[in-house]
């Protein structure tokens, strides 16, 4: 019993801390974890995942708000569309057999690789569109150097369209969607990675409660796999909040490629042994 304990909660410390690093949520590491690793059901390591999103969110962006990485702005702005996705995902989740999210999983996991694989560097916005600036959707971060540098956005439609899939897909899959948050945020509205990352670390925790409220009152959610899941996750996340603000960005993208990749085979190949 003890050895299934401390192997959750392993398994989530680096599900946490990968998640806190890349913004993608450890969701997207937990789930896999757990159905392939730990032989649980679907809908139990989603339910337990959407917890451990929540603690996720909130170990990892007590430092990020702290330090002005978390575009709160953009946050609240985008959050309206991801909420909405999540509660809608969350309630078709019952109906969709598991071969089925396995396969959306895998395929997510390929997409969320492309996009960051095909986005090398940061591109700094120093004027926005009219409606982005209207909505003061900018920020500042700091250089190696420790000088502020100004960033604008760009492009609000088409993360607002992304984001309402994320939140389906978190609803679905458990993830917090993070892959989709930082992609929308990165890659269309050109916010720099690491102010990406932070900013989808805060939202990731709004969307997985939206989704973990439909779950809870389904009875889906099994205390005795979200306590250390949560436990071991919200240390991780801790951890990959210190360690974000000095990494470097192109090694973090590879990084995450990797791990999104393996990720992507794993489930698909369960997908078709469950077919």
């Amino acid at each position: 019993m003890l050895e299934i304990l401390f192997g959750l909660i392993a398994l989530s410390f680096g599900a946490g801390l990968v998640g806190a690093l890349s913004g993608l949520g450890g969701g997207v590491f937990i789930v896999p974890a757990l159905v392939i690793a730990a032989h649980m059901p679907m809908v139990v390591a989603i339910g337990a995942s959407l917890i451990s999103v929540v603690a996720t969110s909130a170990g990892a962006s007590v430092a990020f708000v702290r330090d002005g990485w978390t575009n709160l702005r953009v946050a609240m702005v985008l959050e309206c569309a991801t909420v909405t996705g999540a509660v809608v995902g969350a309630l078709l989740a019952g109906a969709i057999p598991a071969v089925i999210l396995e396969v959306l999983f895998a395929l997510m996991m390929l997409q969320s690789a492309y996009f960051t694989l095909s986005k090398q560097d940061d591109v700094i916005i120093e004027r926005g569109d009219p409606l982005t600036r209207r909505l003061q959707l900018v920020g500042d971060i700091p250089d190696d150097a420790g000088t502020l540098i100004h960033y604008e956005t760009v492009n609000l439609p088409a993360g607002g369209a992304l984001m309402v899939l994320a939140g389906l897909m978190s609803g679905l899959l458990g993830i917090g969607s993070g892959a989709l948050k930082v992609i929308a945020m990165d890659y269309y509205m050109h916010i720099p990675l690491k102010v990406s990352s932070a900013t989808s670390n805060f939202m990731i925790g709004v969307t997985a409660g939206a989704g973990a409220l439909v779950f809870l009152a389904r009875g889906n959610v099994s205390t005795s796999v979200t306590a250390p899941v949560a436990l071991g996750v919200t240390a991780g996340a801790l951890l990959g909040s210190r360690i974000l603000p000095r990494a470097n960005v192109r090694i973090l993208r590879l990084v995450f490629v990797a791990i999104l990749v393996l990720i992507a085979i794993e489930m698909g190949w369960r997908a078709i042994q469950g077919i």
